[in-house]
């Protein structure tokens, strides 16, 4: 058997086909469904129909919850933009409660899957290709991963997309990506859904815009919740130090 170069040693790993024609399936998918329902699920087109819309939940309570779960996992996992608007929805829509537990368990099975997403499509070929430059980036993530990751998702500032699609490309395991999302995503749900649900109809939301949503006291616990990582940080220092 000839004994291989260095060369072809040293040759990257290629991606299998699969994994491209998955990526390209997922991402025709993704422009088909934005054109499609681009008009669909905006503000203005889900207004002219509010009487329906609010009489159908009220009609159909359970199944309005699955479909609202399975629109937001969808939204989430493929990346799609509108996240934030579909918490606000949902919050005059469900009520703060019922929306707090649909956003939050739909927002973190929506990133888990576009985590998963990630790491299948394109996370073997990231660590074995740019393995030396991983090294060190991998070993602070193995002692700090939770905590990182509870850093980012308590920074509103920092794109949700971008951090499932990231974390996917480390070795970072399934479980602890989902109950650290769970955790930290949870105080912004929180937020987003309370706005939602003081919102007194959507034609109001529809006329004025998302800003109208954007009271001083939404703001205040933004730079709050911004602000939280680095507090903890410092009580888990002072506490150590004790």
């Amino acid at each position: 058997m000839p004994e291989q170069t260095p060369a072809a040693k040293r040759s990257p790993p290629q991606v299998p086909w699969a994994k491209w024609l998955l990526g390209l399936v997922i991402l025709v998918a993704v422009l088909v469904a934005s054109y499609q329902f681009r008009g669909e699920l905006s503000l203005t087109s889900l207004a002219a129909r509010e009487v329906q819309l609010r009489a159908w939940q009220t009609a159909h309570p359970v199944l309005a919850i699955a479909i609202a779960f399975v629109l937001y996992v969808l939204v989430t996992g493929l990346s799609l933009p509108g996240a934030a608007a579909m918490s606000i929805l949902y919050g005059w829509l469900f009520g703060f409660g019922s929306a707090v537990v649909l956003v939050s368990f739909a927002s973190t099975t929506g990133a888990t899957l576009a985590f998963l997403l990630g790491r299948y499509l394109l996370g073997d070929w990231i660590q074995n290709r740019f393995a030396a430059q991983l090294t060190q980036f991998n070993a602070n993530l193995d002692r700090e991963g939770a905590w990182y990751l509870l850093t980012l998702r308590l920074i509103p500032a920092v794109p949700f997309f971008v951090i499932n699609l990231v974390m996917g490309l480390t070795r970072m395991r399934v479980f602890t990506f989902w109950w650290v999302s769970q955790a930290g995503m949870f105080p912004a749900t929180c937020i987003f859904v309370w706005a939602g649900s003081t919102v007194p109809t959507l034609h109001e939301l529809a006329q004025q815009g998302l800003g109208s949503v954007l009271r001083p006291q939404l703001f205040a616990a933004l730079v709050a919740l911004g602000l939280l990582p680095l507090a903890l940080r410092g009580a888990m220092r002072w506490a150590k130090q004790a």
